[in-house]
C-alpha cells in the first residue's frame, strides 16, 4: 500500500474565449490543494488546440503535443474534469483529448466539475460518464455542479458562497480519492488487463 500523495489531473475542457472553466477549475484546484494526500496537476486544454479528427500519421508538432499531454494523462492516477455544458453535452475539444489517448484512462476514478444553465453541467456529466466507463474508468458518483455560475464567484475567483459547493467537492473528493487509491493499490499487485 502506497503512501504517496494521489496524482489527480484536473481537466479544463472548455477552450473557448472568455470560458468561465479557469475560475472554476482554480476554485477546485484550492479544494483539493488543501488535502496533502492528493498532488493535483491542472490540465488546461486550451494549451493544446488538439484536432478533433484522428490521423494514423500526426506531424512533428501534432506528436509533440500529444506526447506531452499523453504523459501528463499517463502519470494521473485519478481524474476530476471541469466542464461547461453546450447544447446538453460537453465541448468537443473534450471529446478530442479523450479520442486521442487509450491506456491512459484506463483503471483509473473520474469525478466531474460541471457548469452552465439551470442543469449545472449535469447533461454533459451523464454524457461524459457513458464515455468514461468505455474507456474502463471509474466514474464517482458524487459531482459538483455550477448553476446559473455567472455571479457566484467574485473578481478575485473566489465562491461568495462556498459552503454548498465546499460540500459537494468534499463528497467528490472523498470518493476520487477511495477509488484512485484503491485501484492503484490493485494495479501493484496485478496490471490492468491481465
Amino acid at each position: 500500500m502506497s503512501t504517496e500523495p494521489l496524482r489527480v489531473a484536473v481537466i479544463i475542457a472548455s477552450v473557448r474565449k472568455g470560458r468561465s472553466g479557469p475560475t472554476i477549475a482554480n476554485w477546485f484546484t484550492g479544494v483539493a490543494g488543501r488535502r496533502g494526500s492528493l498532488a493535483v496537476d491542472l490540465v488546461d486544454l486550451a494549451d493544446y488546440d488538439l484536432p478533433n479528427s484522428l490521423t494514423d500519421q500526426p506531424d512533428q508538432e501534432l506528436a509533440a503535443k500529444l506526447a506531452d499531454i499523453g504523459g501528463r494523462l499517463d502519470r494521473a492516477e485519478a481524474f476530476v474534469v471541469v466542464t461547461p455544458e453546450y447544447n446538453h453535452s460537453f465541448p468537443a475539444s473534450l471529446k478530442a483529448l479523450i479520442d486521442w489517448h487509450t491506456t491512459q484512462w484506463q483503471a483509473k476514478p473520474v469525478g466531474f466539475v460541471g457548469y452552465g444553465g439551470l442543469a449545472g453541467g449535469q447533461r454533459a456529466i451523464e454524457h461524459l460518464r457513458q464515455i468514461f466507463a468505455e474507456c474502463h474508468m471509474v466514474s464517482v458518483r458524487d459531482a459538483v455542479g455550477f448553476h446559473s455560475h455567472w455571479g457566484l464567484f467574485d473578481n478575485e475567483g473566489n465562491l461568495i458562497d462556498p459552503t454548498h459547493h465546499e460540500s459537494a467537492a468534499k463528497s467528490l473528493l472523498d470518493g476520487l480519492e477511495w477509488w484512485g487509491t484503491a485501484l492503484r493499490d490493485k494495479k501493484a499487485q496485478q496490471p490492468y488487463g491481465s
